[in-house]
């Protein structure tokens, strides 16, 4: 892949058919529940299984976007989901509906893979992330508008992801290709920040884990709980995932003002309260009121987590790690959440699914501290004692020939003993600056010295 980065949007493009199916899990596993026969643990496990190959795409390619190229990789994972999904949407045999799941979910997970990695590239990677999720919420929101009102049963949900991912692959034109035969990669290497990365992934699946398994049954809430019809319930999520666009669109303005801690955990403790709130709910306003809230703040915390995963390796294999990690947790919550509910009841799971959260903001918001004194941008020259030089360019109006390429790894400055010179003093004019000397055309390496 070219170090350039590459412009943003087809990028966005790609991330939203591959996010597009985990955020219309609530009105997938509620149709097959109510169309298919399935028991509710039933299609959740369904819904996991989707999931589940997603991440398990994810994770096959952590690190491997950049020998295949971009294109090629999107490509495949578009034409994967289309099948898969159109599959499931044209026939009513279950295990026929659950191998389309499974092929699309790989695909999906692949599409998602290729974006994470060029999403890590970007010049901003919070930024980009931000453009992602505001495109999926968009899009998720006018189907949650559109789909009550056509039925279809099951098929509607599966339609729709399929003809998105054939909406999106013009797209890949415009991504990289694949990389020269023999070149070799332009970063090399262990993992860096092998503990935070770690300790990042691990805390993505169980906040994941703990949001889908709410997301997961928020459906049957409304429906069982608080007695709303499909069509209102649909309203409430497209409301709910309105807010969101301003969430994400607010995350974009404030970008690195707060830096990443204070929104990720300031945020995951509400998204704690809305959980509670939103699966004991008796009436459609605190329903809607925990919905709205919840799906507010979800995205923005995504967006700044997604961007603390980039941040720490340019070639993006932790931000497909993480995001694969996600991917696991975001598989067990339809299940778990199925689970909860029907063992313990919806306000129950509330509590039991808020303190989770709570529980893991504090590792994740000390890898946002840990790793706070970086810039929001790969790569950066550090100064001895001092901050990063790109960081220190972004705030004082330095020329933009000052900075470092995005992307390159980090320079270390070498210190250079000079020899001691018993009773010699040097002057300042036995220093001249490096360039060509005299008629030779050659380059000095070093300025030269004079004894007096």
């Amino acid at each position: 892949m070219s170090s350039r980065p590459r412009a943003a949007w087809p990028l966005v493009a790609v991330f939203t058919a591959g996010y597009l199916a985990a955020y219309l899990l609530p009105t997938i596993v509620g149709r097959l529940s109510t169309y298919l026969g399935l028991s509710s643990a039933q299609a959740g496990l369904v819904g996991s299984a989707l999931l589940l190959s997603s991440a398990s795409a994810g994770f096959a390619l952590a690190g491997r976007v950049e020998r295949y190229g971009s294109r090629t990789p999107a490509r495949a994972g578009l034409l994967l989901a289309a099948l898969g999904y159109g599959c499931a949407a044209l026939t009513a045999s279950v295990p026929l509906v659950i191998a389309g799941v499974v092929v699309g979910g790989f695909g999906s997970g692949t599409a998602t893979a290729v974006a994470a990695s060029g999403i890590a590239a970007q010049r901003d990677p919070h930024r980009t992330s931000s453009l992602g999720l505001l495109s999926v919420s968009a899009t998720a929101g006018a189907l949650y508008l559109t789909v009550p009102h056509l039925g279809g049963g099951h098929r509607l949900p599966f339609a729709s992801i399929a003809l998105v991912a054939l909406l999106v692959w013009p797209a890949t034109s415009r991504l990289g290709g694949s990389a020269p035969a023999g070149g070799a990669s332009p970063v090399q290497g262990r993992l860096p920040h092998r503990r935070s990365g770690l300790v990042l992934a691990g805390g993505m699946l169980v906040w994941s884990m703990a949001q889908n398994a709410l997301w997961g049954v928020s459906s049957r809430i409304g429906a069982d709980q608080v007695g709303l019809s499909e069509v209102t319930i649909g309203a409430v999520f497209a409301a709910a995932l309105g807010a969101g666009l301003l969430g994400v669109m607010g995350a974009g303005a404030l970008g690195a003002r707060l830096g990443r801690a204070v929104p990720i955990g300031l945020g995951t403790m509400i998204i704690a309260g809305s959980i509670v709130l939103s699966s004991s709910a008796r009436d459609l306003g605190s329903f809607a009121t925990g919905e709205i809230a919840w799906n507010t703040f979800y995205p923005v915390v995504l967006s700044y987590l997604i961007g603390l995963a980039a941040s720490l390796d340019v070639r993006g294999r932790w931000a497909v790690l993480a995001g694969s990690a996600s991917s696991v947790g975001t598989a067990c919550g339809p299940l778990l959440g199925s689970v909860l509910s029907e063992q313990a009841g919806y306000a129950m799971m509330g509590l039991i699914l808020g303190a989770a959260t709570l529980l893991v903001a504090a590792p994740v918001t000390a890898v946002a501290l840990h790793t706070g004194g970086r810039p929001l941008v790969p790569g950066s020259v550090r100064r001895r004692g001092g901050a990063p030089a790109a960081l220190l360019a972004a705030t004082t109006n330095s020329l933009s020939g000052a900075v470092p390429k995005l992307g390159a790894p980090e320079q270390a400055v070498t210190e250079i003993s000079l020899p001691s010179l018993r009773r010699r003093r040097l002057v300042r004019s036995a220093f001249r600056t490096a360039g060509p000397s005299g008629g030779t055309g050659q380059s000095n390496a070093y300025a030269s010295t004079s004894e007096r």
